[in-house]
């Protein structure tokens, strides 16, 4: 149970609190869901059973987990991909979870009571400050080492079994506040209502890609974690079961924002408007006739808000934390320290990226950005592309079944299924969602 919520843990992250309820907002509602949950089933399960397989045939780190199961080093290379792949996000990603943890301690401290502009001020003093967004983007990497540094059981389990169910209740209180506001219902329905006239290609491919990214495929991540399920963990029923609660969470983080958006009258931006800028003063507006509780309010959702970017960083450093620890051969704590310093200097110069200093760009993008851009846009797909093609075509057919139906003794009326999706329609879809991002189709 521990190794599998810190496996969903890695899916569930700051994109299911602000992404997701922004894409079903604009993109026809309840009808997105479905679309999404479709893309679930035909990507995002087979994926997530794909790199399972790899991970726990091999009983090793991404890189040697490849090789291992192929037989042929070079396969590695897909292996080395996403442990760079995920050291590149947890780099950017702790910017922005320091900025979560700033947030949380404002909150408690009343620093966000204020109109609008004061939020929106407050937000670009603080985020292009030269060095406050750095030592919280590092403290956030040090929490991580810390829960990294005693293990996997000790360690990553302990701390997922705790987390989840945190994160989970914190969820469903607010969401039970938001959804009683004055005025509600307007955003209940503005989420859960399907307008299948907005359904289009271009929709469709958003799904796609949001299935796609939300659940951590082509980071190595559910590899890596895979390499310490049992031998009789049913992949299939694993990879159903993370992928309904990282869609449940979704769908209520929505419940959550819009029903109090809606009752103050503001439509909600995407990206980090929503989440630094609009919702602070959404919830003071809220509840304004009960202060106390809008205060209240906000410390639970930016406690929400680390609690989702704490599951998710340590699953991104538990991946080189085990390449470190098994290719050059040294301990766990040692390993977890090479990758904490690295990551650290990426957060620190994409931190100040931000405003902070000036020059710190890549092709007209800050560092922040073009690191995010690089990684989803074109180091993720590849990974998920290459997998899918490693699993259906070059891997011993018999060995992914035994893997899929654990020996014959489970799912196996399934596995036609699945080898189909992996050969052929995951591989096209991860290429329709690779040429929609750059404009080709």
């Amino acid at each position: 149970m521990g190794i599998i919520l810190a496996t969903a843990g890695s899916a569930v992250g700051l994109g299911n609190v602000w992404r997701f309820p922004f894409m079903t907002g604009q993109n026809g509602g309840a009808a997105f869901i479905i679309l999404y949950f479709a893309c679930i089933l035909l990507l995002g399960i087979p994926g997530m059973v794909s790199e399972f397989i790899i991970g726990r045939h091999s009983q090793a780190n991404a890189a040697r987990a490849y090789g291992h199961i192929s037989g042929r080093k070079l396969w590695k290379l897909v292996g080395h991909l996403g442990i760079l792949t995920s050291t590149i996000i947890l780099g950017f990603y702790a910017v922005v979870a320091g900025w979560c943890l700033q947030y949380l301690f404002a909150s408690v401290a009343g620093s966000l009571n204020g109109d609008a502009s004061y939020v929106l001020s407050y937000f670009q003093s603080f985020s292009t400050h030269l060095w406050k967004p750095c030592l919280w983007a590092v403290g956030f990497i040090l929490i991580t080492h810390f829960v990294i540094i005693r293990g996997v059981q000790a360690g990553i389990e302990r701390a997922s079994k705790l987390l989840m169910p945190l994160l989970f209740v914190l969820l469903l209180a607010i969401v039970v506040a938001s959804c009683m506001l004055p005025g509600a219902s307007a955003g209940i329905k503005f989420l859960l209502m399907p307008d299948f006239s907005k359904v289009s290609q271009s929709v469709m491919l958003e799904a796609l890609g949001q299935a796609f990214f939300s659940l951590s495929l082509g980071t190595c991540c559910l590899c890596t974690y895979a390499s310490y399920f049992a031998k009789d963990t049913h992949l299939l029923r694993s990879a159903g079961e993370i992928a309904l609660l990282d869609t449940l969470i979704a769908i209520l983080a929505g419940l959550m924002i819009f029903p109090a958006a809606f009752s103050v009258g503001v439509q909600p931006d995407s990206g980090p408007s929503l989440i630094f800028i609009t919702l602070p003063n959404v919830f003071q507006q809220a509840f304004a006739t009960v202060p106390t509780l809008g205060y209240v309010i906000g410390i639970m959702f930016y406690a929400l808000l680390v609690f989702a970017a704490l599951t998710s960083t340590i699953s991104m450093h538990e991946i080189g934390t085990a390449f470190f620890t098994e290719e050059l051969n040294i301990g766990r704590k040692k390993a977890a320290w090479v990758l904490t310093v690295v990551c650290s200097l990426i957060a620190v110069f994409c931190s100040l990226s931000m405003g902070a200093v000036d020059g710190l760009t890549l092709f007209g993008m800050s560092l922040l950005d073009f690191c995010d851009f690089i990684t989803a846009q074109i180091m993720l797909p590849m990974g998920a592309f290459l997998t899918s093609l490693f699993v259906g075509w070059f891997v011993n057919q018999h060995t992914v079944r035994n893997e899929f139906t654990n020996h014959g003794t489970v799912y196996q009326s399934l596995f036609p299924v699945y080898q189909f999706s992996v050969r052929y329609v995951v591989p096209l879809c991860i290429l329709l969602i690779f040429l929609h991002q750059f404009g080709v189709i």
